[in-house]
């Protein structure tokens, strides 16, 4: 009797596991052929839009590093924060847009030009660090590909970073398109993004040796992006050593009493004369103010497209280590 019944049980929990596994099967198979109609929606809509360059959707943007203790006393630090509003492309520096004055007496912003590079641009963070102070870092597109990891260091420590064209091209250069200097804005910025891992950063841009051709100056505007010019150059990348970089800022910061400070992470002298010039800075009372933007810069597929094309990336492999490689001899 007991055997009976057990058998009738049996049957019947073989009838239902069939009747789940048929229900399972036609879910698994609905969800293909959803899976496949969105992904033809996708490629017709990409086919539609491929005409006109669009702007890509900046991610979220990513939430500030954490803010460690600052275990020096005697730090520059930073003294304010300031959110931009780049709506309609603002400019910044008075060597070229006089506008907007918004430092106070003795406040100076940190501004470095055509990193990332090996030594130098470690060179600088580390003394950022030390000071507990920070800057805007405007790389060079190209330099960016080369060197992702230190680019992400730079936003790992919380510093602002914007864009300073693709290749370093003077964009008053008669010879270069309109489209050609387009490209290579668009190009920085697609590079830098990249590079950043997708992570979003500033729509904020600084023309080569501060060349600002007026109709790409309109173009940023349209396309919200801020244009930074400078209030006093270091010119260290004329500099024979380092105690001439610190001269030349402090002698022209003392001028002026404040200002937006252009140097270069890509400068051997600069990363050797920054421990000093931030001490002096600090003596004379100066004190830096971090700008940020308030919303993140939108790129443009077109170009964020040529940027992994231009990167050549080797083929990830997911599968373990032991299943690619294998000792065969020792």
């Amino acid at each position: 009797m007991a055997r009976a019944e057990a058998k009738t049980n049996a049957e019947r929990d073989h009838r239902k596991g069939n009747r789940m596994r048929i229900a399972a099967g036609l879910i698994f198979a609905g969800a293909i052929s959803l899976c496949a109609s969105g992904a033809a929606w996708s490629q017709t809509a990409a086919t539609k839009s491929a005409a006109t360059p669009q702007a890509t959707p900046a991610p979220a943007a990513a939430p500030a590093p954490a803010k460690a203790p600052c275990a020096n006393p005697n730090a520059l630090g930073i003294a304010r924060i300031v959110e931009i509003d780049t709506t309609g492309g603002p400019g910044f520096g008075f060597e070229h847009f006089k506008q907007l004055d918004f430092l106070r007496d003795h406040e100076v912003v940190l501004t470095f030009d055509d990193g990332p590079w090996p030594v130098n641009t470690p060179s600088v963070l580390k003394t950022l660090a030390e000071e507990c102070t920070t800057g805007i870092f405007f790389p060079i597109g190209k330099h960016a590909t080369y060197f992702p990891e230190i680019l992400k260091q730079v936003a790992a420590a919380g510093h602002t970073i914007g864009s300073h064209t693709w290749s370093h091209a003077n964009l008053n250069n008669k010879k270069l398109t309109e489209d050609q200097r387009k490209e290579e804005i668009e190009k920085g910025f697609s590079a830098v993004k990249w590079a950043l891992g997708g992570t979003s950063f500033a729509p904020f841009f600084r023309f080569p040796a501060l060349q600002h051709p007026p109709e790409m100056v309109t173009y940023l505007g349209t396309r919200d992006v801020a244009i930074f010019s400078c209030d006093l150059d270091s010119f260290d990348f004329k500099a024979s050593k380092p105690q001439t970089v610190i001269d030349s800022v402090m002698k022209k910061v003392d001028k002026l009493g404040k200002g937006i400070i252009l140097m270069h992470d890509f400068q051997k002298h600069t990363a050797e004369a920054l421990p000093e010039l931030l001490h002096k800075l600090k003596a004379g009372g100066y004190k830096v103010v971090q700008m940020r933007a308030k919303n993140p810069v939108q790129t443009i597929a077109q170009y964020d497209d040529e940027i992994v094309k231009d990167a050549k990336l080797p083929t990830v492999s997911s599968r373990p280590v032991s299943s690619v490689v294998q000792t065969i001899s020792e």
